[in-house]
């Protein structure tokens, strides 16, 4: 029950006080249901949502600075551009790339030039030694009747000749296979200058951010400044920097007290109020309920465990980041005789009513159950119908003794 039912159940009439000088509120008992809740203070966020992250490109682009960042809560649509990033030491880098690439490709021209040369020259030696063996192989066979010192001269000859042949064949064998490693070499140095050159240049396309679909994008906060993102900030790559929640299914998050998370279960009943529209409540229900405590403010001692609480439908009244009052109802017992918090006194161990007799009251002890901030549940001492005083009926400087002969 709320303060309205109070009211509601609240039978006003006057009624004397033993020196018929006040008039006294009464409260006629009836039975009701009660409601046991614990309230929280909690903050929205989508169930789900997109991050938009920095570009992710390399270190050697240097660090990125944000030259242009949309404003915070600004409702987006799928290919608005969100972010933009200084492109200067990518731009730098795409030039000494392509610089890099065109000597490349300078140097390689240049040694096939210088190579085909050398080769040329190789196989114009090879001729001729190849002739002169052939010479030598004719002196020999035209030495069948010379001198055998001289026959042993020209054979001699020979020997040196073919020696020499496949010195120069070797030697041109071996030309080519350094001048395929090293044309190798420069290739694969100029595919690697032209991967940097398209590296840099998909980096320079990446350092316009493009939202990825529809919603509203709500910046995330520079953990260096503890402000949300803003132009001249720096930033690292991959880094998410602006949520696109998706506003069809919004929770909210709540801290519940350890001594209080053994009353909180799944599906429970939520009462949401938000604190921009506190006369606005939206319905939800407990979704979920972590199965760690953590420190309620990092460094204390109060453990505390997160749940989360799905609210039913949507409004655009309910955005990612909001304050809510959460009321999660615990418990409701029900047709339990009610009576409100103010009718009911106690003190230690003991609790009292001011029971309405003839045109007085009377000190009644009672037996309570369970109570919310409104109601308290009487188990014994009085009865549905009867009337209680909801103020204290005895002046304050009436003696107790006088209340007890009451």
């Amino acid at each position: 029950m709320n303060k309205l039912s109070i009211f509601l159940l609240i039978l006003i009439c006057t009624a004397c006080s033993p020196n018929g000088k006040n008039d006294i509120s009464l409260y006629k008992v009836k039975k009701g249901n009660l409601s046991i809740s614990l309230t929280e203070e909690g903050e929205l966020r989508a169930s789900n949502s997109i991050n938009i992250s920095s570009p992710a490109i390399s270190w050697r682009f240097g660090n990125l600075k944000i030259i242009k960042i949309i404003d915070d809560g600004t409702e987006v649509t799928k290919g608005d551009t969100v972010m933009i990033f200084d492109p200067s030491e990518v731009g730098k880098a795409i030039e000494q790339s392509k610089n890099e690439l065109d000597i490349a490709k300078a140097e390689l021209e240049k040694n096939k030039a210088e190579q085909a040369s050398k080769l040329e020259e190789l196989e114009s030696n090879f001729k001729v030694t190849e002739i002169s063996h052939r010479i030598s192989e004719i002196n020999f066979e035209l030495a069948e009747y010379e001198a055998e010192v001289t026959k042993r001269e020209i054979e001699l000859k020979l020997k040196k000749a073919k020696i020499s042949l496949g010195k120069a064949k070797g030697e041109i064998l071996n030309t080519k296979k350094i001048q395929h490693e090293e044309l190798q070499q420069s290739l694969l140095k100029i595919k690697q200058l032209e991967a940097k050159v398209i590296e840099a240049t998909d980096a320079l396309k990446s350092l316009t951010i493009i939202s990825p679909a529809p919603g509203i994008a709500i910046l995330t906060k520079n953990w260096s400044t503890n402000n949300k993102w803003q132009v001249g900030d720096q930033t690292w790559s991959g880094n998410p920097m602006i949520s696109l929640p998706d506003l069809s299914q919004i929770v909210s998050t709540v801290k519940i007290n350890e001594i209080d998370i053994s009353k909180i279960r799944s599906s429970q009943k939520v009462e949401i109020k938000l604190d921009a529209y506190s006369d606005t409540v939206f319905s939800a229900q407990v979704s979920k309920i972590a199965n760690l405590a953590e420190s309620k403010n990092g460094k204390d001692k109060i453990k505390v465990f997160p749940i989360e609480t799905l609210i039913d439908g949507t409004s655009p009244k309910l955005l990612p980041g909001m304050t809510v009052s959460c009321k999660i109802l615990i418990d409701e017992i029900k047709d339990e005789l009610l009576i409100p918090v103010d009718a009911l006194y106690s003190e230690k161990n003991q609790h009292w009513v001011y029971l309405k007799s003839g045109s007085s009251f009377k000190k009644t002890n009672v037996g309570i159950g369970a109570s919310n901030s409104d109601f308290v549940i009487i188990k014994e001492g009085i009865k549905e119908g009867d009337h209680l005083a909801l103020s204290d009926p005895f002046p304050k400087n009436e003696s107790k003794n006088k209340q007890d002969e009451l």
